[in-house]
């Protein structure tokens, strides 16, 4: 089927073992589609050619800022991103490639309930990838009829497979995998990425929601671990200095108003960086705020998602998973509350870069 909407698949490799998963489907049907395999896409340069053009792309995953159909129905994407997995697969793909946070969604409802009837969907709106795509185009391209005869091969495999089950007699297949114990795939990533790799927090000029400013950058603190080397710099509000600005930066209002120039600032930064660096941050809110200011998008990694998996639960904020992974903070070189997060977020990526490079399970302490 030709469509005027370039469809990119961004598909977890658990998905690609399920042979009744819908997303490869979709893209034999789709001629204008591509069909990408992997969780961490910070290195795809597809991926990275798609989020330099913002205003032209948009991903299909809900949010709180998504796009409904009417509202993507008046500028319709020339490009959609269908991210496929279950649920919560999908949301880890999202959650760990920061270039797809920085890209407009689109969120539907369903106009039916799902036929995906051999899968249990976690919720009555939730769809299959094929499913939702023929909603999400035959909207934006205004000719659902001809998206819907999509579904004929999707249907016919779900009634074939609901028949061939109630018609097995002999006992269920249990496919075992016994491979060999390797680190999660967020630490071999870390670990394999340390040379390139610059670590990076950013506070900004934040006023309350109510105010209508946006965000700013004041304070940027970088480090590249491999050689040592570090940044920082603060750079001058361009809009008023919000009440609670010194208070969370820990910077006195006096030195923030004293501020580097902020093209000279931005300058400097850049020249830090080599073109094949990757930027590994806490959250993506650095990020945002450097894009922001029209610094060039890089590649980028999540730690906290990293050390998350390391620990096997939640990282809570960068300083408690220091103790937490029983890491060993450098001194201190930066100045304010970036300059304790950089220090700290230096800690964690060392001990999470041993981890990945390691060939054993990590011991787990007693009663841990």
């Amino acid at each position: 089927m030709e469509t005027r909407t370039r469809v990119v698949f961004l598909q977890h490799p658990r998905e690609r073992r399920v042979a009744i998963g819908t997303a490869r489907m979709a893209h034999l049907a789709l001629s204008n589609s591509e069909l990408h395999q992997g969780v961490d896409f910070s290195d795809n340069p597809r991926l990275a050619a798609l989020a330099a053009a913002p205003e032209r792309v948009a991903v299909l995953f809900p949010g709180k800022e998504a796009m409904t159909l009417e509202e993507a129905r008046a500028r319709p994407p020339e490009t959609l991103i269908v991210v496929d997995g279950t649920w919560p697969l999908a949301k880890k793909v999202v959650s760990i490639n920061p270039v797809l946070a920085g890209l407009p969604r689109i969120g539907f409802t369903p106009r039916r309930p799902s036929n995906y009837r051999i899968r249990a969907e976690p919720a009555e709106h939730c769809v299959s990838t094929i499913e939702a795509v023929v909603d999400v185009l035959g909207a934006l391209e205004g000719d659902q009829p001809r998206f819907d005869a999509m579904l004929r091969a999707f249907e016919f495999m779900v009634d074939t497979q609901l028949e061939n089950q109630s018609s097995r007699q002999e006992p269920p297949r249990r496919r075992i995998y016994k491979a060999p114990w390797r680190p999660p795939l967020e630490l071999r990533s870390l670990a394999e990425r340390f040379p390139r790799l610059v670590l990076l927090y950013a506070e900004a000029n934040a006023h309350p929601m109510d105010a209508g400013i946006s965000p700013e950058l004041v304070h940027l603190v970088a480090s590249r671990p491999f050689t040592g080397e570090r940044f920082e710099a603060v750079l001058a509000p361009r809009e008023p200095l919000a009440r609670s600005t010194p208070l969370h930066t820990e910077l006195p209002e006096r030195v923030l108003l004293a501020g580097e120039d902020r093209s000279a600032a931005l300058g400097r930064f850049e020249a830090f960086l080599r073109p094949d660096d990757v930027l590994a941050v806490w959250t993506s809110y650095a990020l945002e705020l450097l894009w922001r200011d029209g610094v060039r998008r890089r590649q980028a990694v999540n730690v906290r998602l990293a050390t998350a998996r390391a620990l096997a639960g939640k990282a809570g904020g960068v300083e408690q998973a220091v103790a937490m992974l029983g890491a060993e903070a450098p001194a201190l070189w930066a100045q304010g509350r970036a300059g304790r997060r950089i220090q700290a977020l230096e800690a964690v990526a060392q001990a999470l870069i041993l981890r990945g490079q390691a060939t054993q399970p990590p011991l787990k302490r007693k009663g841990a």
